[in-house]
């Protein structure tokens, strides 16, 4: 099997993991079937695909089912909530979780309570920030209706901090039991979401559904946790987490301007409407990203054992990437092409406006899975100053291209510029990408990952223009849909024979080890 090196040739290989003796390093690779690390990554890379499809599709249902009960209004008001949340929710991601999976401590135990403890802590303080800073965004975007569900929300936050025994079974490649547990959030947060508004609950519907799928899932994880959930803060914690943090920290404020300040614009200049029109486009196009969160969220504990082979972490980064390529790109242009489509037959003529917004933010979805996955990168090996550069980065093109553009053109120019500001990003990443490796074999990558969607796109668009004429209706839409995931699924197994080989051969090594007592890892 070939590797990918600095010209970028075929089918990278999982990095296999030698020498690894320390303590902190079998507790992070246990390994119940003997498989090895890369059988384990494989095995993995399925569970998480069927997790995170299933996961996606529940938020789909879940988004477009509520949709269908509730007025646009009131998705809006809802878009609002979630803005406000998330936004002031990025300032609580500071990687605790990350440094966690990272360190190599010999005491594991002692290692997870420092890491729940400060997490505990900063889940509290979250909370404060929400209740003090809810009335000022209430009055900045003039709209009293946000306050009470977003403080309610944030009974949703200190759970974050009871599901921190997830992270064991992630440092320890035990994906299994992570999702099995995991599942709990989304599956009672549908049920409970969808029943709710059906019998009228309109936005309360989402609230209530999050914050039950949030604890439901917390209430698994403290029972399942392979240690003691104790109180355990010493000093020079926060020290030892203030590098790592705190340019997460800058980047979730940075979050926080490229998030609210178009928001905020919208629903002044263009009425809360405008503003359920641009959440559901981002609801939409963050499918796209989803094979990016697999592969990512499957090898992330592996990247940071070998944070300091560059050759490595070439193959882990090129091969991770790709694969986000190979859904995301004709994810993003599958909605941007069949999008009058999807609003016309689907959602209802009531959001004949967000029909531009959703095909330029499926686009941008695609163009921004180019190096998406640098952060697991620079995570690892523990500088993370370059991702507040990018945050910055984000920040202040939103502010000076789609926020003028949004004043000027409305929804379609905020789309525009947010396409463009999407680029400006991109190219940083890529700046410090080319420190680590060959910008080359970047090209070369994404060239391979798009390369289907183009074929199936092109596919679907000679059939539209071939065969169709006057008034489209709902057969000519699923044929063009079945055509290009016929097309784009063909494709992508053509041009990647070497890589589905190879995963092939790693499930193959899996089972069989699976069989046979443990064995080196």
């Amino acid at each position: 099997m070939s590797t990918v090196g600095r010209e970028g040739t075929e089918s990278p290989e999982l990095p296999e993991v030698e020498g690894l003796t320390t303590p902190s390093d079998t507790a992070r690779f246990v390994d119940m079937t003997g498989e090895g690390r890369r059988g384990r990554v494989a095995r993995g890379t399925l569970i998480n695909s069927v997790f995170l499809l299933g996961l996606n599709l529940l938020a789909l249902i879940r988004g477009f089912a509520v949709a269908g009960f509730i007025e646009v209004d009131d998705y809006g008001v809802w878009g609002l909530v979630v803005v406000g949340f998330t936004t002031l929710y990025g300032l609580a991601l500071i990687g605790v979780s990350d440094k966690y999976i990272q360190q190599d401590s010999d005491d594991q135990e002692l290692a997870f309570q420092r890491a729940f403890t400060l997490q505990l802590m900063v889940s509290g303080a979250f909370v404060v920030l929400m209740w003090v800073a809810m009335p000022l965004y209430a009055l900045a975007y003039g709209t009293w209706e946000v306050l009470l569900p977003g403080w309610v929300l944030t009974l949703a936050m200190p759970a974050s901090a009871f599901q921190a025994p997830l992270w064991t079974f992630y440092r320890r490649l035990d994906y299994l039991k992570q999702r099995r547990l995991q599942v709990w959030d989304p599956v009672v947060a549908m049920v409970v979401t969808l029943g709710l508004a059906i019998v009228g609950f309109g936005y309360w519907a989402f609230v209530i559904g999050t914050i039950a799928g949030a604890w439901a899932a917390a209430a698994v994880a403290m029972r399942a946790s392979p240690y003691k959930l104790a109180i355990r803060y010493e000093q020079g914690t926060m020290l030892e987490y203030r590098s790592f943090s705190g340019p997460l920290m800058f980047e979730g404020l940075c979050q926080a301007v490229t998030a609210m300040t178009p928001t905020l614009v919208a629903q002044r200049s263009l009425g809360t409407a405008a503003v359920g029109a641009m959440a559901i486009a981002h609801n939409i196009s963050r499918y796209a990203y989803k094979a990016d969160q697999v592969v990512n969220s499957t090898i992330y504990p592996v990247i940071c054992a070998v944070k300091d082979r560059l050759e490595l972490l070439e193959e882990a980064f090129l091969k991770s990437n790709r694969v986000g390529l190979l859904w995301a790109a004709p994810s993003g242009l599958a909605v941007a092409f069949f999008a009058p489509d999807l609003v016309h037959f689907v959602l209802g003529s009531r959001w004949e406006d967000a029909i531009p917004v959703i095909q330029v933010f499926a686009l941008i979805a695609a163009v921004n899975q180019i190096g998406f996955n640098w952060v697991s990168i620079f995570r690892a090996r523990g500088d993370t100053r370059p991702i507040a550069v990018a945050g910055l980065t984000m920040a202040v093109s939103v502010s000076t291209i789609a926020v003028p553009a949004l004043f000027l053109w409305d929804l379609e120019g905020y789309s525009i510029g947010m396409l463009l500001a999407i680029f400006c990003l991109v190219t940083v990443r890529l700046v410090y990408l080319r420190r680590l490796f060959s910008l080359r074999a970047i090209g070369h990558n994404v060239a391979k990952g798009v390369a289907p969607a183009l074929g199936a796109l092109a596919g679907a668009g000679a059939i539209r223009l071939a065969l169709w004429g006057g008034e489209r209706t709902e057969l000519q839409a699923v044929l063009e849909v079945a055509v290009f995931g016929a097309l784009a699924v063909g494709l992508t197994v053509i041009s990647e024979r070497a890589l589905l080989h190879e995963f092939r051969g790693y499930l193959s090594r899996g089972r069989t080890a699976a069989t046979r007592p443990s064995e080196a890892v």
